[in-house]
């Protein structure tokens, strides 16, 4: 079966050796020149000595001039180091490297603005030369990619949000690409460099990461879906090389020995029928059953969210490298008159329980935009409400420019606000308040668009005040309590205090 051993091949990690040792570089520095500024990193030769003397081999040879950032993400990151972006296709961009890898030396630095940390695909140790440069703190990196630098100069952070703000096209890629090549890669001294910033040691994890059981919404206009995928989890939209490569893939933190992964892979039916799909599948894996390495637990027609499906439970034992996985597959095909969406899920056979629920939840959530919403919707406070109720912050913002900043707010709400007592006690008492009127205007949105945008204009203040809260530092209840009475007193003052006081002025 093609989508299986697609979702295999996502799964497996390649152990790769390769790593080479290079002199200590502690007072060695880089200086990417690139057409909007330069850029000047200090390296972690301590947390990450083999992926740091990689990176001063390659821009000691010149291997990144002449290169650009071909991936920009305002808000999250800028990716650059790949040589294919000097003289290859586009839709090569992102998948060039210098002819080997790197190991993984993942390590408790956090992922905060301006930290430095290299790319990878799903494999862990598939590190080459690609590396970005973090634009907004991004923790749900922590620990599952290798940070190995930070920038160190003003001129650098200016630098960083310059590119950051290019404009992009598909793919993230940016328009005009002379504004973001890196002309030349320097190595420098560091008593060379007479603007580096006082900066302390860079933060660090001081306790585990949990995994988080929340869900953040997945929207792709391109390919006409939307679905919840587990939180914190790297989602990435892979080269289409074929019509069974996943077209979205979802990567959790590594517990057992491989990745848990979510894929979603879509495929024009061209005429056929689920049994059809079901005929030519049982055909292409009677060679992978016979041969041992593949065993059928379960296949069974099921009915998702009113449309056709056929689920595959099935587990494999795969060798790679010398190492040896046994893998466990889960596979839903939602069948409709144009299209076949598959998702799959694999992990470890120990581990595969511990995100099944997860899965689950994308694929229940799972729906074609184009489509009249008539399902569910993903509201704020994390529940799903049927049509007929719900939730008018999530029914205002759904599919606008806003949905991302609601999801922030999530997250914040999740991993801050909830921790302390005061946030807790807060959020039952407003959640309690919130949903006596919150349904009967959502649904009003949904039957009147225009009432809908206005609910939109008048939300986009409070949404924009309580995103202050993601760049603070809430380690207290006194803190909690503080930034939460200061955002309360803040909207009291918007909303009331100033209306009130502009219709006075106006009766005078």
């Amino acid at each position: 079966m093609k989508k299986i051993l697609v979702i295999i091949s996502l799964s497996l990690l390649l152990i790769n050796l390769g790593n080479q040792s290079f002199a200590e570089s502690d007072d060695i520095l880089v200086i990417l020149h690139t057409n909007l500024g330069k850029i000047v990193i200090e390296l972690f030769s301590n947390d990450a000595p083999n992926h740091v003397a990689n990176f001063i081999k390659l821009s000691e040879n010149g291997f990144y001039d002449g290169t650009i950032f071909h991936r920009i993400i305002p808000g999250f990151m800028i990716q650059g180091g790949d040589p294919n972006t000097k003289d290859g296709d586009k839709s090569t961009w992102g998948t060039g490297g210098p002819g080997y890898s790197v190991n993984a030396e993942f390590n408790t630095i956090k992922h905060n603005r301006g930290i430095v940390s290299m790319a990878r695909s799903t494999d862990p140790n598939s590190a080459g030369s690609q590396f970005f440069i973090v634009h907004k703190d991004s923790n749900f990196l922590d620990e599952q990619y290798t940070a190995f630098g930070r920038i160190v100069t003003e001129e650098s952070f200016e630098t960083l949000d310059k590119i950051a703000s290019v404009e992009t096209g598909d793919k993230d890629i940016p328009v005009n690409t002379e504004q973001v090549k890196i002309t030349k890669a320097e190595l420098v001294v560091r008593s060379d460099v007479p603007d580096l910033l006082e900066l302390s040691d860079p933060e660090r994890i001081t306790i585990p990461i949990t995994s988080s059981s929340g869900s953040q919404l997945y929207e792709n206009k391109a390919l006409d879906i939307v679905f919840n995928a587990p939180e914190g989890w790297l989602l990435q939209q892979p080269e289409k090389t074929d019509e069974n490569s996943p077209d979205v893939v979802a990567v959790g933190p590594k517990v057992g020995p491989i990745n848990p992964v979510i894929s979603l892979t879509i495929t024009n039916a061209k005429g056929k029928s689920l049994d059809d799909l079901i005929q030519e599948k049982t055909e292409f894996l009677k060679n992978a059953l016979a041969s041992g390495n593949l065993e059928i637990i379960s296949q069974e027609k099921s009915t998702i969210n009113g449309k056709q499906a056929y689920v595959t439970n099935a587990r494999g034992f795969f060798q790679s490298k010398g190492e040896s996985y046994n893998v466990q597959f889960k596979e839903v095909i939602i069948s409709t008159t144009e299209k076949f969406y598959t998702f799959a899920y694999s992990n470890g056979v120990d581990n595969f329980n511990d995100q099944i629920s997860r899965f689950e939840e994308s694929v229940n959530s799972f729906k074609i935009t184009s489509e009249p919403i008539k399902d569910t919707i993903d509201d704020f406070s994390g529940k799903t409400e049927e049509k007929g109720g719900g939730c008018l912050i999530a029914t205002a913002t759904y599919g606008s420019e806003l949905a991302p900043q609601v999801q922030q707010l999530r997250e914040l709400r999740d991993n801050t606000i909830l921790t302390t007592q005061s946030g807790t006690a807060f959020m039952t008492g407003f959640n309690q308040l919130y949903y006596l009127f919150s349904p009967t205007i959502a649904d009003f949105e949904r039957e009147q668009p225009i009432f809908k945008e206005a609910v939109k204009v008048t939300l986009t203040p409070m949404l924009t005040t309580l995103s202050i809260l993601n760049y603070v530092n809430i380690d207290s209840e006194q803190e909690m309590l503080g930034y939460g009475m200061g955002i309360i007193l803040m909207n009291v003052g918007m909303y009331f205090v100033a209306p009130a006081m502009i219709i006075q002025r106006l009766r005078k």
